[in-house]
């Protein structure tokens, strides 16, 4: 049974369950389509191999849970976890029609993950870890899963240093993004004011190395790709 959810699970929820059916149009449009090369480079960077066992935490509509499943074929298999049933819905859709038997959707919060422990090679989350109650939780319970040697693999947006990037960013997050996103999403305000607050207030490349090492990852790391706009941090459980 999942633990009652928290405000902010609920809020997240809400606000993710109203934009589902355009969730996959605004990643294109709102990323210029970058996103899919920022998985695609994760997915590289978790050194998958064909029969690994892979988790997708906070799956959404399961692009990342596409591409492992490419990878780690018939032998393998994919878990997708999210805790919006909408998203998963369209996520069972897209893996059904490319043909992912192997790949299946769970529904359940990253801070209490419906899977058992030590059996997952790697774990793979894509620009959700932002949108957790307890980070920390979070990361326990992924490093759970893992088997010794298993790795993490976290995609996540952040800030960039140099100035001008900066100011453009943030011009883009905070203004254009929530009158393109509302526009695009029928209105749906909510969503476009909370995504770029949860960008600003998510721990910098180096805490979240931190939050790793804390919970019992070795070998942490991160990359910065697009001048700093998101990080990939990576981790093993020895």
């Amino acid at each position: 049974m999942l633990p009652s959810p928290s405000e902010k699970e609920k809020a997240v929820q809400k606000m993710f369950s109203s934009i589902a059916r355009f969730y996959d149009l605004n990643n294109s449009l709102l990323s210029f389509g970058l996103h899919h090369r920022w998985k695609r480079k994760a997915l590289k960077t978790a050194e998958l191999l064909p029969g690994d066992r892979v988790a997708d935490i906070g799956a959404g509509t399961a692009d990342l849970s596409i591409l492992a499943a490419e990878v780690v074929g018939e032998k393998g298999s994919v878990v997708a976890v999210d805790l919006n049933e909408p998203m998963l819905r369209i996520g069972r859709k897209k893996l059904a029609s490319r043909g992912s038997a192997r790949a299946v959707c769970v529904l359940g919060n990253a801070e209490a993950l419906p899977l058992p422990g030590g059996l997952f090679d790697a774990a793979l989350t894509g620009f959700c870890m932002r949108n957790v109650s307890d980070l920390d939780q979070s990361l326990r319970e992924i490093h759970r899963l893992l088997k010794p040697g298993g790795r993490i693999v976290c995609l996540e947006f952040s800030r960039p240093q140099r100035p001008l990037l900066r100011k453009f960013y943030d011009f883009y997050s905070f203004t254009l993004l929530p009158k393109i996103g509302t526009w695009v999403s029928k209105d749906r305000t909510g969503v476009y004011q909370y995504l770029p607050d949860s960008i600003r207030t998510f721990p910098d490349q180096a805490a979240l190395c931190r939050k790793l090492e804390g919970v019992g990852f070795k070998g942490v790391r991160y990359q910065n790709l697009t001048g700093g706009i998101v990080a990939i941090h990576t981790g093993t459980k020895l």
